[in-house]
């Protein structure tokens, strides 16, 4: 199984349901190297800093983020992960339409979710798990 691309959960109003999304294709495409046409050596990328004119090692480089007057506020990978962005971690499904409305070249590579963590156990008396809300789930069954 290909290793999961994102983690998050899945919200379908008020159930969220944690998962994996997992890549459903392969890439098969030719990959080629950038060279020295001269004698065939390898060309690399360098990392150049503008304000002390000197090459530096990839250890050294952060984000940031420009403003518009073109002043850089640096930011560190703990402080993004303490953003408080609700949707940071969630996909919220919010409708479905027939797959004839999806233009075909917006589709693009294909995804599997796979569910995270245990299932709930086999708690209720007519075989379903054990819910708070079964007396709803026996309500719409029942019409």
């Amino acid at each position: 199984m290909p290793p999961h691309v994102w983690t998050g959960a899945i919200s379908f109003g008020l159930v969220s349901v944690p998962i994996a999304v997992l890549g459903a294709t392969e890439d098969h495409s030719v990959r080629f190297r950038r060279i020295h046409t001269a004698d065939n050596g390898l060309v690399r990328n360098r990392y150049w800093c503008e304000i002390e004119d000197r090459e530096i090692s990839y250890g050294e480089i952060g984000q940031g983020y420009e403003m518009a007057g073109g002043r850089i506020i640096p930011l560190t990978d703990e402080e993004l992960r303490q953003l408080p962005l609700p949707t940071a971690r969630a996909i919220e499904l919010v409708g479905f339409l027939p797959a004839a409305d999806v233009d075909p070249v917006r589709i693009g590579p294909g995804y599997y979710l796979q569910p995270q963590g245990s299932v709930p156990s086999d708690g209720g008396r007519d075989g379903r798990p054990e819910s708070r809300y079964a007396g709803g789930r026996r309500t719409s069954q029942a019409s």
